[in-house]
């Protein structure tokens, strides 16, 4: 399973589960591996940042830049992903995303959280 359209939940591409919760209902943690992240930084070009001055004079949506930040939260979090993975996890708990501005030239997208080993309670 792994991230859906809009950067959330499970799909049928990975064998990672992500959670924001601390446990997993039905399952125990086996063992806790640490911290796992992904990071991206996605620059903004002037078209965009030009576009989205003017939708905002008349309110709405900015489609463009919805599409753009989920495609950057969908990469930051295949890449804590493949981190939990590589290291052994087969869930990451207390997933979070943090984003910030990256020296006025891109938006920087962290996805973080707690790679552990998890099985189902007998």
């Amino acid at each position: 399973m792994g991230i859906d359209e809009y950067g959330g939940g499970q799909t049928a591409q990975s064998d990672v589960l992500v959670v924001t919760t601390n446990d997993v209902p039905g399952h125990q943690v086996q063992q806790v591996i640490g911290e796992v992240f992904g990071l991206t930084v996605r620059s903004r070009h002037i078209g965009s940042q030009i576009g989205a001055g003017l939708k905002s004079l008349v309110g709405g949506e900015l489609r463009g830049l919805t599409k753009t930040l989920v495609e950057t939260r969908n990469q930051a979090m295949e890449r804590l992903v493949e981190q939990a993975r590589a290291r052994g996890a087969n869930a990451v708990l207390m997933f979070r995303f943090d984003v910030t501005e990256a020296a006025d030239v891109g938006t920087e997208v962290c996805a973080y959280g707690t790679a552990v080993v998890i099985a189902p309670i007998p």
